[in-house]
């Protein structure tokens, strides 16, 4: 492999191989062809997004144990981290979604669990909606959807949807592959842009797994791809399997942005790390309310970060956030 080769493929707007993905991430986290891509991957994000960092926040709307047992997740049933089931009224979520808009966020995500009533959250979207300026992003982070739905939260106001197919799909959760890619079709054909990630990433994921996926997020023009890590929720099975090292996170967040089209402007990571930015992440994300890879009932108590943490460690990593609302989810100014 020569990497000058490869490089120069990206600059003619070639798409890169599967097999040339999995020749970047067969190099050894720490070696100099993978600081080169690195580089290579910070110097494209920053290239395809005028230099402009995002800080998107997230709050959730509920917080219960879930049945689809994904077992990286501290909402499954299975994991016995959460017993209670609560949920945020109207007014608290037009609350929390006016407080990232003051904070600067340049996105507002609304999360929920799978099972969770899409009725009631549509109830709940709809006010955020009428709270916050006309300008302001609302991305929805929900379970599977028909395409009837998908019409529906784009009539309740949201631009996007982050929906994945995570790693080893149907094999670490209850869910279906074929049904994951459906609901992003049908998000797409309700006019909703979707941003998705290679993700959970443990260390028993193996390239040719990484470049695939890869591969598929790259295939739908997301708003944004990238890569985050597995966070081990302790005392669960799946955490005996270890997490990878934020270096190695690094290195897989620029080998999906050098697998992307330049049509594309994010390129995502979590949780936030200067690694990851000095990779080419120029997405991070703010987190209140309930969080998958937290063990508290609030991350704003454990793991979750602000949007002024997220702006600090961009500013540390050599990175402008934008100021206004997101441009990943604006095909149109693309």
């Amino acid at each position: 492999m020569n990497l000058d080769d490869l490089f120069k493929k990206l600059n003619d707007r070639e798409a890169l191989s599967q097999k040339e993905l999995m020749s970047l991430l067969e190099l050894p986290p720490s070696s100099a062809g993978a600081f080169r891509v690195m580089a290579e991957a910070n110097r494209l994000s920053k290239e395809v997004s005028d230099g402009k960092a995002e800080v998107h926040a997230q709050f959730a709307v509920n917080l219960s144990t879930c049945p689809c047992e994904c077992l990286f997740c501290s909402f499954a049933k299975i994991n016995s981290v959460f017993e209670e089931s609560t949920e945020l009224s109207p007014d608290q979520a037009v609350a929390y979604a006016r407080r990232f808009e003051k904070d600067g966020a340049n996105a507002v995500f609304m999360m929920s669990t799978a099972t969770y009533s899409f009725e009631r959250y549509l109830e709940i979207a709809r006010e955020v909606r009428k709270s916050l300026k006309p300008k302001t992003v609302l991305i929805a982070n929900v379970g599977d959807q028909t395409l009837k739905n998908a019409v529906r939260l784009k009539d309740a106001g949201f631009a996007g949807v982050y929906h994945a197919v995570r790693l080893r799909e149907g094999t670490d959760t209850s869910l279906s592959v074929k049904k994951r890619k459906q609901s992003i079709r049908h998000f797409i054909e309700a006019g909703l842009e979707v941003g998705t990630c290679v993700e959970p990433v443990g260390p028993e994921h193996t390239n040719e797994e990484l470049a695939e996926m890869i591969r598929f997020t790259a295939s739908f023009d997301p708003a944004f791809s990238g890569a985050a890590r597995r966070i081990s929720i302790p005392g669960t099975e799946i955490a005996k399997r270890g997490m990878i090292s934020e270096l190695r996170m690094a290195q897989i967040v620029a080998v999906t942005r050098l697998g992307m089209p330049q049509s594309v402007r994010g390129n995502c990571t979590h949780e936030p790390c200067a690694l990851g930015a000095i990779g080419g992440a120029n997405l991070f994300w703010a987190e209140v309310g309930a969080n998958p890879r937290d063990t508290e009932a609030k991350t704003e108590e454990g793991r979750g970060e602000t949007v002024a943490g997220c702006k600090a460690i961009f500013k540390e990593s050599d990175w402008a956030v934008l100021d206004g609302p997101s441009r990943f989810y604006r095909k149109a100014g693309r």
